[in-house]
């Protein structure tokens, strides 16, 4: 019910003077405002389908390891109609933090076992990455380009391609490839993007001076990115790192839904789902806007032929799998 509805369900008759309302109904707008009557109806996702898996472990030559594990991943469709998904590897044999990309190609959202492509970026000293950094790559496509952020254990990079395929590292000042960060230890990582209005957003984790959350910067052009805020910290989250992982923004129903992973562990994974109206705040050390968990860790919702999917690591961290989302409403 909007704010209108509620003064005429109240029997109250608005009084204009001069073109506009006098100050007590404008009092009484302000009022249910304030109380949340004007809010967005509030929604909680759950797993609609059966689970499919799209990725397993992969064979990294060299580099293979028995302690291994897909992480953080992006999913989307190439320019020829393929759907591709490239995930962090961590753990592997490659020096350094051990994390590299690998990609993997299917035919269908909907099919299971995607095949596996191979080794696709390292981290490259020379332009400034972290070696064995890679981290949490996501992908949009604007003007034709594709555009994957990515994370170097530092900074939030950019690669370009033409056909959602094969990319290539861009390098901004001095011959680098980070495009911000927020110091040398806060490790600025699992970049998400969406656009609002004229603004892109970039959502990723953090945690600066030891302030543990997910940040927020804005850009027009999607390579200067204004100065970076926090749009959730603390609250049941608490305040460690590893609680605040995997940022992903969803528009439902007039409102946003912030996903954040707060634990990865074997039989512990859990997300926490944050609803707001602002998509540049989903709670400050406070928990007004949590709508619930998934026992899932690092989702990324996809929408394809007017349904969302959540896809999600394997329970037991070897692979990747994808389910249909639900929404009902938040009790």
């Amino acid at each position: 019910m909007n704010a209108l509805g509620f003064i005429d369900a109240l029997g109250l008759i608005p009084i204009r003077r001069q073109g506009s309302w006098a100050p007590s109904i404008w009092w009484i707008l302000c009022l249910l405002f304030a109380h949340g009557v004007c809010q967005a109806e509030r929604f909680r996702p759950f797993i609609a389908s059966p689970w499919w898996r799209i990725a397993s472990n992969p064979q990294l030559g060299d580099w293979t390891s028995p302690k291994q594990e897909p992480v953080d991943f992006a999913i989307w469709q190439a320019a020829d109609g393929s759907w591709q998904c490239w995930a962090c590897i961590r753990n592997t044999r490659h020096p350094g933090k051990t994390r590299i990309f690998h990609r993997w190609e299917g035919n269908s959202l909907l099919a299971p076992d995607w095949e596996p492509m191979g080794i696709t970026f390292t981290g490259d000293g020379r332009i400034g990455e972290t070696i064995g950094g890679m981290q949490a790559p996501y992908v949009i496509v604007k003007d034709g380009e594709y555009r994957m952020y990515y994370g170097d254990y530092r900074h939030i990079c950019l690669a370009i391609s033409k056909d959602g395929k094969i990319f290539e590292k861009k390098l901004i000042a001095h011959g680098m490839s980070g495009l911000f960060g927020e110091g040398p230890t806060a490790m600025a990582r699992d970049p998400m993007l969406l656009r609002v209005g004229d603004l892109w957003h970039c959502y990723y984790a953090a945690h600066p001076a030891g302030r543990h959350g997910i940040w927020l910067r804005t850009s027009e052009d999607l390579e200067r990115f204004g100065p970076s805020t926090p749009i959730m910290t603390g609250g049941q989250a608490w305040d460690r790192w590893w609680h605040f992982e995997c940022p992903f923004v969803v528009p439902y129903q007039g409102a946003f839904y912030l996903f954040h992973t707060q634990n990865y562990a074997v039989g512990q994974q859990q997300t926490s789902v944050v609803w707001s109206e602002n998509p540049a705040y989903f709670g400050v050390d406070e928990d007004g806007g949590l709508v619930g968990h998934l026992e899932v860790a690092a989702p990324e919702i996809v929408a394809f032929q007017g349904k969302m999917y959540l896809a999600a690591l394997q329970p037991e961290l070897d692979g990747i799998r994808v389910a249909e989302l639900g929404w009902r409403q938040a009790e």
